[in-house]
């Protein structure tokens, strides 16, 4: 059984999520037309969809309210959106390579979680 969310209580994640969206969309014009932006500017346009939907994720979790497991592992997939954001951010730190190597173990991570928290369906 689908229990869905009144629209009340979900209006903010998707509000949320229509910006994340808008800046994704920004962030091709910028790869069709680079030179409407600034230098540089493709380190933000990168880093705030992914930032975005680490918020969108938490807040969408904040109004389900789930379980703690499911909670748990919300939080580890906006902690990885997070450092792949800061990765976008500071290509150029020192930190950027830790950044993503920390982002792609907590996705791996997820997706861990996620498998054996399934339950098997036997035909």
């Amino acid at each position: 059984m689908s229990i869905r969310l009144d629209r009340d209580r979900r209006s903010l994640p998707v509000i949320l999520c229509i910006v994340t969206l808008v800046s994704v969309g920004v962030l091709l014009l910028w790869d069709i037309l680079p030179g409407l932006f600034p230098p540089k500017a493709h380190d933000l346009l990168a880093a705030i969809p992914l930032a975005m939907i680490a918020c969108v994720c938490l807040a969408y979790e904040a109004v389900r309210r789930p379980a703690r497991s499911e909670l748990i592992k919300a939080i580890l997939l906006a902690c990885a959106f997070l450092f792949w954001a800061a990765n976008q951010f500071w290509p150029a730190s020192r930190q950027a390579t830790l950044f993503n190597d920390i982002a792609i173990a907590l996705f791996v991570f997820d997706v861990f979680l996620a498998m054996i928290g399934r339950p098997i369906a036997i035909p």
